[in-house]
């Protein structure tokens, strides 16, 4: 499996589709997860960074907000190398110059966009970091959002191409080679973000805290103060914002979920979301309401969601379960919840809609 990002230290990512309701923390922004049990008053800060919202909750009694401050500082580093829309961003000049010239970079920026071309070329394209006109015509998750007219899909649709961005490691620089393109990190960026603060935690040994960014990247560092679990909980795919199908316990983990409910727009009966298939330009229409990564770090689960959502159940099931020290469940529009062998038993259902198949 990718273990580029390193075993830093386990996390827990956007906890499925979940909307983690548990006490001692409100519900995640974006609907996807978190909340711990603990008695124990955390320092903790929430700040936008990325284009998303980012919230940190440190319960070792050891922190101090010098440490938040720090953490603050790493994420703002963070957004200057890898946000699309923030015009200062080494991502941002380097879509500003497709088809033109490379642009140097930081060491970051840089490693970032080596490990996502690593990704693209693991899934043969279905995970393409060049993807960014195609999520730039669709526009979902803002008004106005329809399906694209055809011709202006299919230019699209070229120029999402991860082999057309060359990377020069000797001068730090990276070039798109077609007018056009765009890359988008979207599908490792939060991931790479939580796993970097979840480094920080480590280096300063900083052994109990959640990290949540955007919902979608929410990392366990450790357990509770006294060891327990962290209890998780599991959000519906087909209710309102915090009703959970269920639980799963994490302990020094990731857990991240990609799904198609909370970002879409409906036209003629048909639901269109924003997780894209490069091969076709659409969005994926295979079945799947959501699926939840569980692994070691949380940029290989962020990627790991994506990429096994656009595969579909039975090739993605069956990807996931070769990868070691990572356990996924996909939920279906029929209500059936299929999880890998390792996570079966730790999924504690709530709900009577759902079934797990054996």
């Amino acid at each position: 499996m990718w273990k580029h990002a390193g075993k830093t230290i386990k996390a827990a990512a956007a906890v499925l589709t979940l909307a983690a309701v548990l006490s001692g923390c409100g519900p995640a922004k974006d609907g996807a997860a978190t909340a711990a049990q603990t008695n124990s008053d955390p320092i903790s800060a929430t700040f936008y960074v990325y284009d998303t919202v980012a919230t940190i909750k440190i319960y070792d009694e050891k922190a101090t907000e010098q440490n938040i401050d720090e953490i603050r500082d790493l994420l703002s580093k963070i957004d200057l190398e890898l946000s699309r829309t923030n015009k200062d961003s080494d991502l941002y000049k380097v879509n500003a110059a497709s088809g033109k010239e490379a642009v140097k970079v930081s060491q970051g920026t840089f490693d970032v966009v080596k490990l996502a071309l690593s990704y693209a070329e693991e899934t043969d394209g279905l995970l393409d970091p060049s993807i960014g006109p195609l999520i730039n015509l669709w526009d979902i998750g803002h008004e106005g959002a329809k399906v694209p007219d055809k011709d202006d899909l299919e230019t699209a649709r070229k120029l999402t191409d991860y082999r057309k961005v060359v990377l020069d490691e000797a001068n730090l620089t990276i070039k798109l080679e077609e007018p056009g393109m765009v890359l988008d990190l979207g599908s490792i960026g939060k991931g790479y973000a939580a796993d970097q603060v979840a480094k920080y935690m480590h280096d300063h040994d900083l052994n109990s805290a959640l990290i949540n960014l955007g919902g979608s990247s929410i990392n366990a560092v450790g357990g509770k103060p006294n060891g327990a679990d962290w209890n998780v909980g599991l959000q519906d795919p087909v209710k309102s914002r915090g009703s959970q199908l269920g639980t799963v316990k994490i302990n020094n983990e990731t857990i991240d979920s990609s799904g198609v409910y909370e970002r879409f727009f409906m036209e003629d009966g048909i639901r269109y979301h924003h997780i894209l298939d490069p091969r076709t330009g659409y969005p994926t229409q295979n079945g799947l309401m959501s699926i939840t990564i569980v692994s070691d770090n949380a940029t290989d689960a962020d990627a790991l969601s994506t990429a096994a959502f656009v595969m579909g159940l039975e090739k993605g099931m069956a990807y996931i379960e070769k990868q070691p020290d990572v356990e996924a469940f996909f939920i279906m529009d029929d209500n059936s919840i299929h999880a890998t062998s390792g996570l079966k038993d730790r999924i504690n259902l709530t709900s009577d809609l759902y079934h797990l198949t054996d």
